[in-house]
């Protein structure tokens, strides 16, 4: 991305545009000079801030309009917690903005592993059948046809990180209530969705 012009180029650009002539000087230290400089500071400025703006279009990197982007996805939603950290708030627009829909163990599996930032496998069960089953396979009837497990590495701990996190959130945070409150939201009506963590 092009960078803001500072105010020396601003500066730079209004003394070209000055007529020529010995009431122009073009100086560095005259009065008029002086003047052009306090003059460059305020485009410098909104130029500067209309490319801290263009980094908010990515609602990885959004700040400003951070509460723009939840409003656009339906959040804080059920699954919000209270005192979510930034990155948190933007890792749930993400995970709205991209989340496809399905039904599938792979797309739970990648919702899984977006929540929990390592990589988290979907067991499913399958029933015990006559002819297809053989001594030992576990004996998944009932309800276990309708049931899956998310492996998730440990509970994740979130540190503190400067220049990601805001002022009066928690240097470290455990758990991963949103992992799980996510997967049964997204999980057919019927399913049965049990979750472990670790090895």
């Amino acid at each position: 991305m092009m960078q803001p012009y500072s105010a020396q180029d601003y500066a730079a650009q209004l003394a070209a545009l000055l007529p020529q002539g010995p009431a122009w000087p073009r100086e560095p230290d005259t009065v008029l000079a002086r003047l052009l400089d306090g003059l460059a500071e305020e485009p410098a400025r909104v130029d500067a801030a209309a490319h801290a703006l263009l980094t908010e279009l990515d609602p990885q990197q959004a700040l400003e309009l951070l509460e723009a982007w939840e409003r656009m996805c339906g959040l804080p939603d059920g699954c919000s917690q209270p005192g979510e950290t930034i990155a948190e708030r933007r890792e749930a627009v993400v995970l709205r903005l991209s989340a496809q829909g399905g039904q599938t163990p792979a797309y739970f599996a990648e919702v899984a592993t977006l929540l929990a930032g390592a990589m988290c496998t979907v067991r499913e069960y399958r029933p015990f059948r006559a002819g297809r089953s053989s001594a030992g396979d576990p004996l998944s009837n009932g309800d276990w046809p309708h049931a899956f497990t998310v492996q998730a590495p440990e509970t994740p701990i979130r540190v503190f990180r400067a220049g990601q996190s805001a002022a009066g959130e928690p240097l470290r945070k455990w758990g991963n209530e949103r992992l799980e409150c996510t997967i049964r939201r997204l999980s057919p009506a019927q399913a049965i969705v049990t979750f472990t963590y670790g090895t």
